[in-house]
């Protein structure tokens, strides 16, 4: 265990026998006489739970949950005191304790207690987490498609759904990466249990470092209070680390220690922290060359590739086109209230012949379009061709006429290279002879602009 519990009364006896008992459970114990003392410690210490007399000298049990509560009120409290009534029981409860238990103590039934106030505290941060998740519209674990790729990843899942073995995932931006590593973690043993995702490119390495593994109050400028990472959320769940290609090299380190020891550090902390956590990691790059660039660690590579899968590219599976576009029409159709759109055929040819850089999130992001649209319409390839926008379908009309601005060319430019390169950004890089960051900054000032959906 590494939960850490704070013990605070003024008995001696009580204090000594209550923090062997929990030392004999596996829990880690710091004891305390003074409640002044126990607070200081809890304000700059990492602690998981609160154990404190009612009735002290100087300051009182509930004077200590108060302050307690109002620094971090995801800490458990339980209160103990000789002076049990119902009355003081309710009050506690309302001044924020999670538990009540009288003296003499009884230890097995104060373990009991401490184990479902920990789980309770454990639930409260993995629904935090997932408040803040954003909420996906359709059914995140169905992969639809007949195609023989997909098939063959299934039958990959399937096989693999008793073990913790670690997973690669790789395909281009919009492939239906993260669908396929809720599909693993939906038909695994640990279907119950926490699923945490984290994007990799979104943070910078100090961030990062800290979103994973958590920090202590102090540990850098602005953190005020001791934070629990998405490695100690995922305990015994899985963790997807999107665009770990992403990876600082000095971060790639920290992760490869905890794939092999399953242990870490919180920033600021020498405190070794356990999980049990199966990691899958995702990447629209070629991973290899990476390693062959000096870009991403090569023993790294290997713990991560132990089971490599990869997601498709839509242009080469079209035969699963109908069936997406069917898919997508209906549910947005159901989740709108809306009449759904008829697709003519001169519509599906057209699209049949659209090389579809952004993958199934392209196809999703128009189908959702013309159902808004165009609800209860017969769609043709007018429509369609312009639903899709004249960049992806025309080559008569081009950005590189006079006239345009510089950037506007300059985005144009850089948008044809990266989809004739397949939306493989060290090619595409290599071919500009631009810094692969440059591109990525780049891209992602435009994807935040709503100029590309890339």
């Amino acid at each position: 265990m590494n939960e850490r519990i704070v013990v605070l009364d003024d008995q001696d006896i009580m204090r000594e026998s209550v923090t062997a008992s929990l030392i004999d459970a596996g829990y880690k114990v710091f004891s305390f006489e003074n409640g002044e003392e126990a607070i200081e410690f809890i304000e700059n210490k990492s602690v998981d739970l609160l154990i404190t007399d009612m009735k002290m000298p100087k300051i009182s049990g509930i004077e200590v949950l108060e302050k307690v509560k109002n620094y971090d009120d995801t800490i458990p409290v339980v209160l103990v005191t000789a002076y049990g009534t119902i009355e003081t029981a309710v009050d506690a409860m309302k001044k924020g304790a999670d538990d009540f238990i009288l003296k003499p103590v009884k230890l097995d039934e104060l373990l009991i207690i401490v184990s479902k106030a920990l789980k309770n505290r454990k639930l409260k941060q993995e629904n935090e987490y997932l408040k803040k998740e954003i909420k996906h519209k359709f059914n995140q674990y169905e992969i639809i498609g007949n195609n023989t790729s997909l098939k063959e990843i299934m039958d990959v899942i399937n096989k693999i759904s008793g073990t913790d073995t670690t997973i690669l995932i790789q395909g281009e931006s919009g492939t239906g990466k993260e669908l396929v590593a809720r599909a693993v973690h939906q038909n695994s043993e640990r279907r119950n249990n926490p699923f945490v995702r984290i994007n990799c490119a979104a943070l910078s390495a100090g961030l990062l470092e800290s979103e994973l593994f958590g920090h202590e109050k102090g540990a850098f400028t602005g953190a005020d209070k001791q934070r629990v990472g998405r490695f100690e959320l995922a305990n015994t769940g899985t963790i997807l680390l999107d665009e770990i290609s992403e990876m600082d090299l000095d971060l790639q380190a920290k992760l490869l220690r905890v794939l092999q020891e399953k242990e870490f550090e919180r920033v600021g902390s020498n405190d070794v922290i356990s999980v049990d956590v199966r990691v899958i990691a995702t990447t629209n790059r070629t991973l290899e060359d990476s390693v062959d660039a000096g870009e991403f660690r090569e023993d790294l590579f290997y713990r991560l590739n132990v089971i490599p899968l990869f997601v498709p590219p839509l242009r080469e599976r079209l035969d699963d086109l109908s069936l997406l576009i069917e898919t997508f029409i209906n549910q947005f159709g159901k989740n709108r209230g809306f009449e759904n759109i008829h697709l003519k055929d001169s519509g599906l040819k057209f699209l049949m012949t659209h090389r579809w850089p952004g993958n199934v999130r392209e196809l999703q992001n128009l189908m959702e379009r013309l159902a808004t649209l165009y609800a209860g319409q017969e769609i043709g390839e007018d429509i369609v061709r312009s639903s899709l926008g004249k960049r992806k379908n025309s080559n008569s009309s081009s950005v590189f006429d006079v006239g345009h601005k510089l950037a506007e060319v300059e985005k144009e430019y850089i948008i044809r290279t990266l989809e004739n390169q397949n939306l493989n950004r060290i090619r595409t890089s290599e071919m500009l002879g631009i810094g692969e960051r440059t591109l990525r900054d780049k891209l992602k000032k435009w994807r935040e602009a709503g100029d590309i959906d890339l």
